[in-house]
């Protein structure tokens, strides 16, 4: 593969999937246009389901990683809204995700880990539980760590669809925007240990 063209799997649920979207305005291809545009000609994989919770990620995950031609340069991965929604306890979730950094971490893919933030609805003891997630296990797996995937999306009816939970294609470019410098940063990174193992 060319030094210049690495490829990133963006492994999620509906938020990356690009529910409710045109062909060109999910999160995949928008970060893909937005990588290229600043002259990284990436090619970012859609591996996003809708309705995925971190339990249903950490079951397809190898499935997912045995059909690619050649592992990715860089994993994207964004779970846990669904766990939310499903009030799955948060020790599952931590269970799950961990289950998913530790798959990629055995197959030496770098990641870029996009953290998710329980409603304050929950109760305080769910969403500390919860909250925590993300950062730490970014920690323990040195995962590049991005604190909320839907920063400056959530709750802004104007960059979200009809259903106030899925960003209409105004929200996702924010998101890319907003995760755009982790990911070139990770990316970075993640190629310059390839090559030195090589």
């Amino acid at each position: 593969m060319p030094d210049d063209s690495p490829n990133i799997l963006a492994f999620g649920d509906s938020l990356v999937a690009g529910y409710g979207l045109g062909r060109s305005e999910g999160f995949a291809p928008q970060l893909e246009a937005a990588l290229r545009a600043r002259g990284v000609a990436a090619t970012v994989i859609n591996a996003g389901l809708s309705g995925n919770t971190a339990g249903g990620g950490s079951v397809r995950l190898k499935w997912v990683l045995d059909r690619l031609p050649e592992p990715p340069d860089l994993a994207i991965v964004a779970f846990g809204g669904n766990d939310i929604l499903r009030g799955i306890p948060a020790r599952e979730t931590r269970e799950d995700m961990e289950t998913i950094l530790r798959i990629l971490g055995d197959r030496g893919i770098g990641t870029v880990l996009a953290g998710m933030l329980a409603p304050p609805f929950l109760g305080e003891g769910y969403r500390r539980e919860f909250d925590a997630i993300f950062p730490e296990l970014a920690r323990d797996y040195g995962a590049c760590f991005y604190p909320f995937f839907l920063a400056g999306v959530a709750g802004n009816p104007k960059l979200n669809q009809y259903d106030r939970v899925h960003p209409n294609a105004a929200g996702v470019a924010r998101m890319v925007k907003g995760i755009l410098p982790v990911v070139t940063k990770a990316l970075s990174a993640s190629r310059s240990t390839r090559a030195t193992t090589i």
